[in-house]
């Protein structure tokens, strides 16, 4: 799962505008764009969701979910070393 404050601050980390993530992941930029006026976790069909994470991993994002290990225990995103 990815939420909303994720997405805005992965493409802020890689320096992509929306067209340019829409355009990574085969989706439209009104589909970036409500992914990202979501209120916490993007809500969407499956194979959107796929294409969006598959092209932020493919740039060099890695996800971090919440509970997972990271000092402030939350979500967030940080550039693959």
């Amino acid at each position: 799962m990815i939420s909303a404050a994720q997405l805005r601050a992965a493409r802020a980390l890689l320096g992509m505008d929306q067209r340019m993530l829409a355009e990574a992941a085969g989706l439209s930029v009104p589909t970036i764009q409500r992914m990202e006026a979501s209120e916490d976790v993007i809500r969407g069909n499956v194979d959107s969701l796929m294409k969006l994470t598959g092209a932020l991993e493919a740039a060099g994002i890695e996800l971090i979910n919440e509970g997972a290990v990271s000092q402030g225990g939350g979500r967030g995103v940080r550039l693959k070393a």
